[in-house]
């Protein structure tokens, strides 16, 4: 995990993509950015008095991708409308389950294996809804806003797009 000091929230502040509709405020975060995310930054902002539950997702850069050898993503977006649909996104999701933060931030541009290319945080009174809000607020990011995904492989070749599995469900063993 990569820290930056482009963002430092005092903790407690209130932030959310859900109160952005196009641009950086100060006590927000914008849902689209272009260099690494500060995951420490964003996570230091995150606490509420009356919430029990925080949780944080982290979608990683992996090596590989359905057996083949992956170098690095790329990431494109319509950043304008990708920003008001995380937005909007965000806010269904802090009225559906009360939650008092919910952040979510998607990379564009390169981004290496072992980078964080999206986060999402929620908070809640109880893990239950924390846990159920962020599922929610990844999954509906993933299928809906306008951000492609550009698979780098180490045999030359790339593909776009057809890598969210997100509607797949693998039991534990």
């Amino acid at each position: 995990m990569r820290q930056s000091s482009s963002f430092r929230p005092a903790a407690g502040d209130k932030i959310a993509a859900a109160e952005v509709a196009g641009g950086t405020v100060p006590g927000s975060v914008r849902g689209v950015v272009d260099q690494p995310i500060d995951m420490v930054g964003l996570l230091a902002g995150a606490h509420d008095p009356a919430a029990g539950a925080v949780v944080l997702f982290s979608g990683e850069v992996r090596d590989s991708n359905r057996g083949r050898a992956v170098r690095f993503l790329e990431y494109e977006a319509q950043v304008p409308l990708a920003e008001k649909m995380i937005a909007g996104i965000l806010g269904e999701a802090k009225e559906k389950w009360g939650l008092s933060i919910a952040i979510a931030q998607h990379r564009i541009g390169r981004v290496e294996i072992g980078e964080t290319a999206v986060v999402v945080i929620t908070a809640a009174v109880h893990r239950g809804e924390a846990y159920a809000a962020n599922r929610y607020i990844i999954d509906r990011i993933k299928h809906e806003a306008p951000i492609w995904k550009c698979e780098y492989y180490s045999d030359g070749t790339k593909e776009w797009g057809n890598n969210c599995h997100c509607g797949e469900v693998k039991e534990d063993v």
